[in-house]
């Protein structure tokens, strides 16, 4: 990666630029059997049309708050690179009342409700799929992102050492976020090309680290795997040697 990277969305045009072809987020989900894998370019596809969702149809700005009301998903990694992208602080697990805009998922939609802003619904389902019926008071991203441009410039260039996120009470900068998780991937022992298999959910620090900053910032990729505890111990052997997994966190 690049030293003079300063925001996440820095890092992900380094991987762009160094290697657009390898896998960045593997994602499974064992209570539906879903497997997904986005390489960087399609990665940063997804985060592109994202950024341009909420930078042109939803009018973010830099110093909006957004409550990121997801659990750990590939989906989730997307819309917390697109906030950067903007410059919106994304807050995981943020209250709705206080935010400018919400993303919710099937779990959290009655929660997102507080929010008077803009309000998006993610069903989760497999292949990214949208819900039968938008539902009430959401427009579904399924819906809204295909439309979206495949390229995204900000209006304003982000500001490093503006809020980027905001996680289990914790605020950081994008400079802050980058500088732990450079620290996080060499702890971890990641090196570029390296694989991080990771269940840690995504409502702390350590569990949003592992499962995207600190692959991330290293140029390795994450294994990024919800309800792990429904798979046997011999199945995530398999998937640890199948996937080439080099690190866990779990």
């Amino acid at each position: 990666m690049n030293a003079s990277d300063r925001t996440p969305a820095d890092l992900l045009r380094s991987a762009l630029a160094a290697d657009p072809a390898r896998p960045l987020v593997t994602f499974y989900d064992d209570a539906t059997g879903e497997r997904v894998e986005l390489s960087v370019a399609t990665f940063a596809n997804w985060v592109a049309k994202t950024a341009n969702l909420l930078q042109g149809e939803l009018s973010a700005s830099p110093g909006d708050r957004l409550a990121l009301l997801l659990p750990a998903h590939w989906q989730t990694a997307v819309w917390l690179l697109a906030c950067s992208s903007v410059g919106v602080t994304a807050e995981v697990g943020g209250d709705p009342a206080d935010a400018d805009h919400v993303v919710a998922g099937p779990d959290t939609l009655e929660a997102g409700l507080a929010c008077s802003g803009d309000r998006i619904a993610l069903s989760l389902a497999p292949l990214g799929r949208r819900f039968p019926a938008p539902p009430a008071g959401y427009a579904d991203y399924a819906v809204e992102v295909p439309s979206q441009g495949d390229r995204f410039a900000p209006f304003v260039p982000v500001d490093a050492d503006a809020p980027a996120l905001v996680v289990g009470g914790t605020e950081l900068t994008g400079a802050q976020l980058v500088d732990r998780a450079r620290a996080d991937a060499e702890a971890l022992g990641l090196a570029p090309g390296g694989r991080l298999l990771s269940a840690r959910p995504y409502d702390t620090w350590e569990g949003i680290s592992a499962g995207l900053y600190a692959p991330l910032a290293a140029g390795a990729s994450v294994v990024l795997c919800r309800n792990l505890d429904r798979l046997a111990p011999e199945a995530l052997d398999k998937r640890v040697a199948s996937e080439r997994v080099t690190a866990t966190a779990v």
